[in-house]
C-alpha cells in the first residue's frame, strides 16, 4: 500500500469520524428537545388534572367519597390533586364551563346526497349485475 493510499484512507477515517460526532450530536439535540416538549406537555396535563378535580370537587360540594365512586378514583387522590388549586381558579373554570354551556350549539344543514338518491332511483326494480370470478357478468336472482 502507498502512502498516499494509506493518507487516503485515514483521511476517509477521519470524515466517518466526524460525520459520526455530527449525527450523535444532532440526535442528542433532537432528544433533548423532545424531552424539554413532552415534560411540557405533561405538565400543562398535570394543571389540567388537578384543575378538574378542584371542580369536579366543588360542584359536588366538596363531597369527595361521592365523587370518589362515580370517578373509580380514590378519594385522597382526588382530594389531593385538587388542594394546590385555589378556589378563585376553580371558580373561574365552573364560570367558563357554565358560560360554555348555556352558549346555542349551532348546527349544520345537511345537504341531501345526490348520489344516494340517484342510486334509489336507478334500483327501483331491476337487478343489479353481479360480476363473476371471470370477468363476465350474470344477473343476480
Amino acid at each position: 500500500m502507498s502512502a498516499s493510499e494509506l493518507r487516503r484512507r485515514v483521511r476517509a477515517a477521519e470524515a466517518v469520524k466526524a460525520k459520526t460526532r455530527e449525527m450523535a450530536a444532532e440526535h442528542a439535540l433532537t432528544a433533548r428537545e423532545a424531552a424539554v416538549k413532552a415534560a411540557k406537555a405533561k405538565e400543562e396535563a398535570d394543571v389540567t388534572a388537578r384543575e378538574a378535580a378542584a371542580v369536579v370537587l366543588r360542584l359536588f360540594d366538596n363531597d369527595a367519597e361521592l365523587v370518589s365512586e362515580l370517578l373509580g378514583v380514590p378519594a385522597e387522590e382526588l382530594e389531593r390533586e385538587a388542594k394546590p388549586v385555589t378556589a378563585a381558579r376553580a371558580k373561574d373554570i365552573i364560570e367558563s364551563l357554565r358560560a360554555r354551556a348555556e352558549r346555542p350549539r349551532t348546527t349544520r344543514n345537511r345537504k341531501p346526497r345526490a348520489d344516494a338518491a340517484n342510486a334509489a332511483s336507478s334500483t327501483s326494480g331491476a337487478p343489479a349485475p353481479v360480476v363473476t370470478a371471470d370477468d363476465s357478468r350474470a344477473d343476480a336472482a
